[in-house]
């Protein structure tokens, strides 16, 4: 045997791999033509209808030709009564066309209750209305005061509720009260906004009852009064006297229930609170008496602004002789604005000076302050004008003295010229 040296060759597969790949592209082509809806011998679901509904159970699909009997719902009839509502699969798999042919049904007409009314919410009886019923005033009612039209027995509709009544209102007698009573007390039943009375029976004591409370009371409801009855008791307040205050109106001599009293507060004094108290029904002033406060002046935060021009004094020279009383001669010169000081054969002193400026709870001193820039120069020339009519006056004087001298020495003279004649006269007759 030969032994064969040929190298063996492995089959080509390419082409298998090439076809391969070839049927997966076509099969991605035709993926998204099996997604496209395809055309059927069968028409889509039937159409909703509010007042109606399909006769028996739906099949899963209807063929051309075949149809759906529909009747109305519960609570609903046919427009047209004996009218077939049909829907028929048509050959191009449409429905054909149908209207709605069922309309609400009606409730029976409701009457109003006597003395009362009926109202309709929807302003119809129709198939799920609603109806509200009232009573006239002074009535109540009685029942059910809602109805609505719904479905009855089998097909038909009707009200939910039967019709309530209106019954007058009537009141039970009110409470009775201690010390007090009330009108009509021999009545068992009292009617709708009838009115009874509350008043108070006469103390035995020293101060009369006060009804506190509503006095009249009205029937509003079956059983049910306007208010809770009054109490009749003893209400007094105290004397209403406020300190450093008085009574404007309302004096009496005693304050009962109510009682009003108007007050205000003396001069210098302010009132803190309400000036009207009323006696509340605890005995106690309300609101509570006010007070009176004394009025506190601030201290004034400017300081007073001293006088620029001081008075002028008054001169008063008087000058005396050894021998004969002179009489004196007061010289007074005035200023046309202020008095001169009284100044007697002395220096005139300066004025004190009272600083502006002052200290809460210290005196104020005259170093405080300096006087204002023109007071030096006023001071000075009320000086010179004063030394001035002080040297006229002693001069005046000095003129009358001198006079005064003169007149006396010739009066000695003519009386001892005289006196010499006279005793001539008497030596010659001898």
């Amino acid at each position: 045997m030969r032994a064969s040296c040929t190298p063996l060759k492995a089959p080509l597969r390419r082409p298998e791999r090439l076809a391969s790949s070839g049927r997966f592209a076509w099969v991605l082509l035709l993926a998204p033509l099996l997604l496209l809806p395809t055309s059927s011998d069968a028409c889509d679901d039937p159409p909703r209808f509010v007042s109606m509904k399909p006769q028996g159970t739906l099949k899963p699909s209807y063929s051309p030709g075949e149809q759906i009997v529909y009747e109305c719902r519960l609570g609903f009839q046919p427009i047209t009564p004996g009218q077939v509502l049909a829907l028929i699969c048509q050959d191009n798999n449409t429905w054909s066309s149908l209207q709605e042919g069922c309309k609400k049904r009606r409730c029976p007409t409701l009457a109003d209750p006597t003395n009362g009314q009926v109202i309709l919410v929807n302003g119809s009886t129709e198939f799920g209305s609603e109806v509200h019923y009232v009573c006239n005033n002074g009535y109540y009612l009685l029942g059910t005061n809602i109805s609505y039209c719904e479905v009855s027995s089998g097909t038909g509709v009707n009200w939910s509720d039967n019709p309530p009544t209106c019954e007058k209102i009537l009141c039970q007698p009110p409470p009775e009260i201690q010390n007090g009573k009330y009108t009509n007390n021999h009545k068992d039943v009292f009617e709708y906004n009838e009115v009874v009375a509350y008043s108070c029976d006469p103390s035995n004591g020293p101060d009369e009852y006060s009804l506190v409370g509503e006095s009249k009371l009205t029937c509003i409801g079956n059983g049910e009064w306007s208010s809770q009855p009054p109490q009749c008791k003893v209400v007094k307040c105290v004397y209403p006297a406020i300190e450093h205050g008085t009574i404007v109106s309302g004096f009496g001599p005693k304050y009962y229930y109510k009682a009003t009293v108007v007050l205000k507060c003396n001069e210098g004094f302010n009132l803190y609170g309400n000036s009207v108290v009323v006696c509340g029904e605890n005995s106690t002033w309300e609101p509570e008496l006010p007070k009176c406060i004394k009025v506190s002046i601030p201290p004034s935060t400017q300081s007073p602004i001293p006088s620029t021009q001081p008075p002028v004094p008054s001169v008063s020279v008087s000058t005396r002789s050894t021998q004969h009383p002179v009489p004196s001669v007061s010289v007074s010169t005035r200023s046309t604005q202020h008095p001169i000081p009284n100044v007697s054969d002395s220096k005139p002193t300066s004025p004190t000076m009272t600083s502006g400026l002052s200290h809460p709870g210290h005196p104020p001193r005259p170093t405080d302050a300096s006087p204002p820039n023109g007071a030096e120069g006023l001071g000075a020339g009320y000086i010179v004008l004063v030394i001035v009519a002080v040297l006229i006056g002693v001069g005046l004087l000095l003129c009358l003295y001198c006079c005064f001298c003169r007149q006396r020495k010739k009066g000695i003279y003519v009386t001892g010229e005289s006196h010499r004649q006279d005793i001539l006269f008497l030596s010659e007759k001898r």
